[in-house]
């Protein structure tokens, strides 16, 4: 696969314990889902998290967040997260929070 392991590896331990929290390997990189939804992942180049369209502004605002983009399209409601603000235990905390938030409003897919 052409993504990075550890950065999969930073969600897996902050993650850990959630028993809602599913991997599938998808898109050539592998999604985190929360109660089956996609919540965030890694993909060639670095990592995503579904900050849910209201965070998508606040989550930009912090640094090395910006526009998570698919197939050139802007993807509202998701943030691109560089390796360096994905490793800052404090953005990713902030983001996990935003994103689990968000997620928890949709209904289980499992």
């Amino acid at each position: 696969m052409a993504f990075d392991e550890g950065l999969l590896q930073i969600w897996r331990d902050a993650l850990s314990g959630n028993t809602s929290i599913t991997e599938k390997r998808m898109f050539g990189g592998v999604a985190v889902l929360y109660n089956g939804h996609m919540l965030c992942g890694v993909h060639k180049g670095g990592a995503m998290i579904r900050v849910g369209k209201d965070n998508d502004a606040r989550a930009k605002k912090l640094k090395g967040i910006s526009t998570m983009t698919f197939t050139k399209k802007a993807m509202a409601g998701w943030v691109d997260i560089s390796p360096e603000a994905l490793e800052d235990p404090v953005r990713r905390t902030k983001l996990l929070g935003m994103a689990i938030a968000f997620v928890q409003t949709l209904p289980p897919k499992i």
